[in-house]
């Protein structure tokens, strides 16, 4: 049993997408945390920060360091965020005399954020695969019977005739926009975060920017100034998480409300009734209208984060980590829903002759 529903033993296999909730474990989590701290190092000895000895003993550590999650748990109820301990326990594995050169310069959130920023870049080209997937599948549709008669609705009301390609327009072309979207977010959400305590790189001196810059390259990320407390970045993503499922949801709705004689539309695979073995409920549809809901609902709280008090906010930061991860999960799964629901579309309209 888990409190969230997109890792709940049952519940998941409706609301999950199983690849991007991967990128959201803690295994991938600890995994981005040592690949920061390995290319941290590595670009401190390229500046001279660091000794190049150093470096190499802080890589080599890491590659076979396992923390001990156990305690990262207590430190977390302490401390409030697992890097303090997570460093220690890294630190102890490099050993004297180099221990003390792993996380120089860097603080807390450095290593969270750019953690985050990491598991995002499969995350975001996962729901472009799956975007272009949907769209595919509704591209499909529209060939099929795109030129059959459909009764318009305005209101909810008969109104004129339209074909089916009009309606299944209105699903796919949001789609191909959230596709041009996400490639123009692309470049401003995979960012590096690098600014030590207080946003400045003290510790650096005048090599802040290039050990900044030569990190970013070494983790495959842009290089840019800090971002603590600047989250528009990840409220932008967020954003258009909503978006995605919002439409989705619109897709979900309409078919839903054609299914419901099934003069409109024929769906296969429908979802069983434990009371009525009559009946195939339109689940995939239903989804679709659920994720869309949770994603409008969550967003307002990822704009509630944008207020980071001074340079940095506990409160702010841990409110993202509850909700951003959710987001993603659920406009993922509604990629997935969108694409099999596409798939169950057996016929729509009125056929020839009729």
């Amino acid at each position: 049993m888990t409190v969230s529903p997109f890792d709940h033993p049952f519940l998941s296999g409706l609301l999950a997408d199983a690849e991007t909730a991967r990128q959201f474990s803690a295994e991938a989590e600890i995994a981005a945390m040592l690949a920061f701290e390995r290319a941290l190092a590595e670009a401190e000895a390229g500046e001279g920060v660091i000794g190049s000895v150093a470096a190499a003993a802080i890589v080599a550590a890491a590659a076979s360091f396992e923390p001990d999650v156990t305690a990262l748990n207590a430190a977390v109820a302490r401390d409030g965020v697992v890097v303090p301990e997570f460093v220690r326990q890294l630190r102890l594995a490099v050993g004297a005399p180099h221990g003390d050169k792993v996380h120089f310069g860097a603080t807390s959130q450095d290593v969270i954020d750019s953690a985050l920023v990491l598991r995002l870049k499969p995350v975001v080209e996962r729901l472009d695969a799956l975007l272009a997937g949907a769209a595919a599948r509704l591209a499909a549709v529209e060939r099929q019977f795109g030129d059959r008669p459909l009764i318009g609705r305005t209101r909810m009301q008969a109104a004129i005739g339209i074909t089916v390609a009009d309606r299944v327009s209105s699903w796919r072309a949001p789609l191909e926009r959230h596709r041009v979207r996400l490639a123009a977010t692309r470049a401003e959400l995979l960012v590096v975060q690098f600014g030590g305590a207080a946003g400045t790189l003290e510790k650096l001196g005048g090599k802040a920017a290039a050990v900044r810059r030569a990190l970013a390259q070494k983790l495959g990320l842009g290089d840019a100034p800090q971002w603590h407390s600047q989250r528009d970045r990840l409220a932008e993503f967020a954003g258009l998480l909503s978006l995605i499922s919002g439409s989705l949801g619109k897709f979900g709705q309409d078919v839903a409300l054609m299914a419901q004689d099934g003069s409109e539309i024929a769906l296969g695979g429908g979802g069983r009734s434990s009371a009525m073995p009559h009946k195939q409920n339109p689940v995939a549809a239903e989804v679709l209208v659920a994720l869309a809901r949770f994603n409008a609902t969550q967003l307002s709280g990822m704009h509630h984060a944008l207020v980071h008090e001074q340079e940095r906010s506990g409160a702010a930061w841990t409110l993202e980590w509850l909700l951003l991860p959710q987001m993603a999960a659920a406009a993922a799964a509604s990629l997935g829903h969108a694409a099999a629901l596409a798939g169950q579309i057996e016929s729509m309209g009125a056929r020839p002759g009729n």
